[in-house]
């Protein structure tokens, strides 16, 4: 069983990502999901055969599968979790997106990927307001030892992102199979060094706010038929709602409700809610 938090859990969650810059929610994700997840990377793993890329972000002995939502159905679970995405719409806000999902599946031998701040890219001063929020979901249990994700607390409040390649004093971020860790997006982190022999595998989760560009092209990524398929939520999460009533419409109309029949009527523009 799952341990989903309520709202006042789910507050003190995020209020922890905004003092602190990170949480982790114990236990978040019920052990069945946690295994149809891990057999369903397997298997594609195997079936697209991949294979660890040539740089020291992505590693060369880690597996990195993206677009997972394109995949299979098991992975639309993800996004829309109800003991983690309460946490991110706080620190975010109810109107965020998906930015990408991914697996991380970290194998033996693999050094530390460089500390970095995932909103390193965005032109625009620190500290601010969090643009991204990012769910890192234990497949395995992470440990000090198999490359348990370096965290350095506070950083996001700093004015800076860190040089990437330069070391860092960090921690680890170490927790059990079935929980995730949650951060606020200019947080100075970076996957560990795996020194056993065994595979650290996580499911990167990555959130946006919704006037941010996303990392990963949703609304090209993943095919027509499936966007026709999907429950509205997760549709909204894709980006093809509409951000404070303005922010993504086509002719003024929300892309959603020209895939799913509205539940309570087309959106409202912003302009009809004003009068």
């Amino acid at each position: 069983m799952s341990t989903q938090p309520d709202a006042k859990a789910a507050a003190r969650a995020a209020a922890e990502v905004t003092e602190k810059g990170w949480t982790i929610i114990p236990g978040a994700i019920e052990r069945s999901l946690v295994d149809e997840l891990a057999a369903d990377l397997a298997r594609l793993e195997h079936d697209l055969g991949t294979v660890p890329a040539a740089n020291s972000f992505e590693g060369t002995d880690t597996l990195r599968v993206y677009n997972l939502l394109a995949r299979s159905e098991v992975w639309w679970r993800v996004p829309v979790h109800p003991a983690v995405l309460p946490v991110v719409e706080r620190v975010l806000d109810p109107g965020c997106l998906v930015s990408s999902l991914s697996s991380i599946n970290i194998g033996p031998g693999e050094t530390a990927q460089p500390i970095h701040a995932d909103d390193q890219l965005i032109p625009i001063p620190k500290p601010h307001p969090p643009t991204v929020c990012n769910t890192m979901w234990a497949l395995t249990d992470f440990t000090e030892e198999n490359g348990a994700t370096r965290i350095i607390t506070g950083s996001h409040l700093r004015d800076t992102s860190p040089d990437y390649g330069q070391p860092y004093d960090s921690e680890a971020a170490v927790m059990e199979r079935g929980s995730v860790l949650v951060w606020h997006g200019s947080l100075w982190h970076g996957g560990g060094a795996n020194r056993t022999r065994d595979r650290r595998v996580g499911v990167a989760m990555n959130y946006c706010a919704g006037y941010i560009r996303q990392q990963e092209n949703q609304q090209l990524g993943v095919p027509t038929e499936l966007l026709r398929r999907m429950p509205r939520r997760l549709l909204e999460l894709l980006g093809l709602g509409l951000y404070n009533g303005l922010i993504g419409h086509i002719d003024k109309q929300a892309p959603v409700d020209l895939l799913a029949e509205p539940a309570d009527g087309p959106s409202q523009m912003v302009w009809d809610i004003v009068g």
